[in-house]
């Protein structure tokens, strides 16, 4: 029987890592209530069939609306339970089960362990045990074996796979849409969630896996965004996030980074772009 929780997703392009997000559902040991999928432009999606309804709901932006996506899907689920999945992701067979067990015990946010496929992990039949083999886990986010651990910091919540109660996410005012584009939404929404006293929850176990697919590094692609955000941010919060990123691009001569202020100075140009990407 499906279980009373939504599940939520959002799509620009990356059509195929869509269906195996499907795919990696339907094979859950416990089945969502339904999948809501926010198009956020591309091609049209012509999601396969499955035994949990989706829904396809529209919403075209120039930048990348991410804030304003997300507060959409969770505006329109239908279950008190909400579970963030991003599109490259496909979940462990446990893992709807374990979030909602925790989500049952626990008022929080509940972040799931991410785990990276390489570039030839999905080439041919998988199932987790092999796609376990041929993935790596993220160097900083320290999550334990089995359970949950509390993260003091919140600037470590990441909105690839993570669950929260619908109430508690409205309470919040859910992702702040002042962001636009790629960058410090989820950050922002960290940050909240700590100030309001809800604990950020790392959940041991079962997990998602992480599509390969082209990367930057750091994200040029995004400066831009970036910088508008991290502004944005400094401004709320008194620092800066994304330090990690802002700190490379000073280091390419993109940006001087102050106290309090980012100066630009010139945009990457396409030979730091090439050699920022990885396939």
């Amino acid at each position: 029987m499906p279980a009373g929780v939504s599940i939520l997703t959002l799509a620009r392009f990356r059509r195929r890592h869509l269906r195996r997000l499907i795919e990696g559902l339907c094979r859950s040991k416990t089945q969502p209530g339904e999948l809501i999928i926010v198009d956020m432009g591309g091609p049209p999606i012509d999601p396969p069939a499955a035994a949990f309804p989706i829904r396809i709901l529209s919403l075209d932006a120039d930048r990348l609306p991410l804030a304003q996506a997300r507060n959409l899907a969770a505006a329109s689920a239908r279950h008190e339970r909400l579970i963030f999945l991003d599109v490259d992701c496909i979940p462990m067979a446990g893992l709807l089960g374990a979030m909602l067990e925790t989500l049952e015990a626990h008022d929080a946010l509940v972040c799931a362990e991410i785990h990276y496929l390489n570039e030839h992990a999905l080439h041919g039949e998988w199932d987790d045990a092999s796609l376990r083999r041929n993935s790596k886990t993220h160097p900083v986010r320290a999550f334990p074996a089995a359970g949950i651990r509390v993260e003091p910091n919140p600037g470590l919540f990441w909105s690839l796979a993570f669950a929260v109660r619908r109430r508690r996410f409205n309470n919040l005012g859910g992702f702040d849409s002042r962001f636009t584009g790629y960058g410090a939404e989820d950050t922002d929404f960290g940050f909240r969630a700590h100030q309001a006293g809800v604990a950020l929850l790392f959940l041991g176990g079962p997990g998602a896996f992480h599509q390969h697919h082209e990367n930057f590094d750091p994200p040029l692609q995004h400066f831009e965004d970036i910088i508008r955000n991290a502004e944005i941010f400094r401004d709320i919060w008194g620092v800066w996030p994304m330090q990690g990123w802002l700190h490379a691009f000073a280091r390419l001569g993109l940006i001087s980074l102050g106290d309090r202020s980012i100066i630009t100075v010139r945009p990457p140009n396409r030979g730091e772009l090439e050699m920022a990407r990885s396939r």
